[in-house]
């Protein structure tokens, strides 16, 4: 592929997978190649790149003879994709508590006044901050293979929870973030990793990704308000 075509393939996946992201694109809707092809003013095989490329990072699929859709990922999926994040991030913050440059304090605090700017206002793009802020971490490890895996497994994270979170729940807990860049500071593991365990634990437990046992009661007792009017 040319200079010029990988360019556009770059482009075109980053602005698909911010769209998915912000929820702008939700799970299940369809992705067809011409349309996104005359949005964005490039061939039909430039989307097609893109989207091989997303369907990589588990945020697309293709289905037979019907094309590409935005991932769905069930919740048995989910509860594994959040398993692995806990145990990559945990390596994570144990690297970095054994060093890291001030340019990437730096860079963590200028990504959390990014965050503190729309927490509250804007759930999507909270989102998406919340995610690469987990990103930047084990890109500051210097272990690309790391960094590869964090960043698909966030990005899959971002989109189970524009699927499954609660309603009002899309802010990110913004003060965690600040605590785990405290312990690595202070060269903390053991801290960090309970403050990262717990958050990656609170996003989860905002997904719902439990199976609740029905409660008759809860039920019939929302229907037993009109008997009582």
């Amino acid at each position: 592929m040319s200079d010029n075509k990988t360019t556009l393939t770059d482009a075109v996946h980053d602005l698909l997978r911010k769209a998915i992201i912000e929820q702008a694109l939700k799970p299940g809707m369809r992705l067809p190649e011409d349309t996104v092809g005359e949005q964005f003013g490039v061939s039909r095989t430039i989307v097609r790149h893109a989207l091989v490329r997303l369907e990589n990072q588990g945020l697309v699929v293709t289905r037979r003879n019907r094309g590409a859709f935005v991932a769905e990922p069930s919740k048995e999926e989910a509860q594994h994709v959040f398993a692995v994040r806990r145990c990559l991030e945990k390596e994570v913050v144990r690297i970095l508590c054994q060093g890291m440059a001030q340019s990437g304090y730096d860079q963590l605090e200028a990504h959390l006044r990014r965050e503190h700017s729309v927490n509250g206002k804007n759930g999507p793009v909270s989102i998406r901050l919340a995610g690469e802020f987990h990103m930047l971490l084990a890109e500051l490890t210097g272990n690309d293979v790391l960094a590869r895996f964090v960043g698909d497994v966030v990005l899959r994270c971002s989109l189970i929870m524009s699927l499954y979170a609660r309603s009002h729940s899309s802010d990110c807990a913004v003060d965690e973030h600040s605590q785990i860049i405290e312990a690595i500071w202070e060269g903390d593991a053991p801290r960090a990793i309970e403050i990262m365990e717990h958050h990656l634990g609170a996003v989860a437990n905002r997904a719902e990704l439990s199976s609740k046992p029905e409660n008759i009661k809860a039920i019939l007792s929302h229907y037993g308000r009109d008997l009582a009017q």
